[in-house]
């Protein structure tokens, strides 16, 4: 069985969101979806930039409501860029915010940063071998 991976980040202002990720990241934009969702491609899968108000449930079932202050999650994006530097000037100049120093591993180096919605992602660039470079 083949699974397809699609992501999808909830934003306020969907037309500060596709400015931001289009310029942030290079990703134009294939579909829209009236005025609420828009498909970024480009990437390894598809990126839907869905408008969400801030306040609004996040589930029917949860309590949880929609807040864009920065905040955490364990689930968030990683985008592989072939040079860190360029990118994340790139993504800051954009409005991304770096959030400490860029750090380099034996597989790469990793910039974190918060996009403008307070969705953490990471930049990284590969180095040798990659992820291999630390698999057994």
């Amino acid at each position: 069985m083949t699974v397809q991976v699609l992501a999808n980040i909830d934003v306020e202002d969907l037309s500060v969101a596709t400015e931001f990720y289009c310029s942030a990241l290079g990703l134009p934009v294939g579909r829209r979806f009236g005025d609420s969702a828009v498909e970024l491609v480009g990437g390894s899968c598809a990126i839907y930039l869905l408008e969400k108000a801030a306040g609004t449930l996040a589930t029917a079932s949860s309590g949880q409501r929609r807040d864009y202050g920065r905040h955490w999650t364990a689930v968030h994006l990683d985008f592989v860029v072939p040079e860190i530097q360029s990118a994340l000037t790139r993504a800051c100049n954009a409005g991304a915010r770096l959030e400490g120093e860029v750090q380099t591993h034996a597989w790469g180096r990793i910039a974190v940063l918060a996009d403008p919605f307070g969705h953490g992602f990471c930049l990284i660039e590969f180095l040798g071998r990659g992820y291999d470079e630390i698999a057994s």
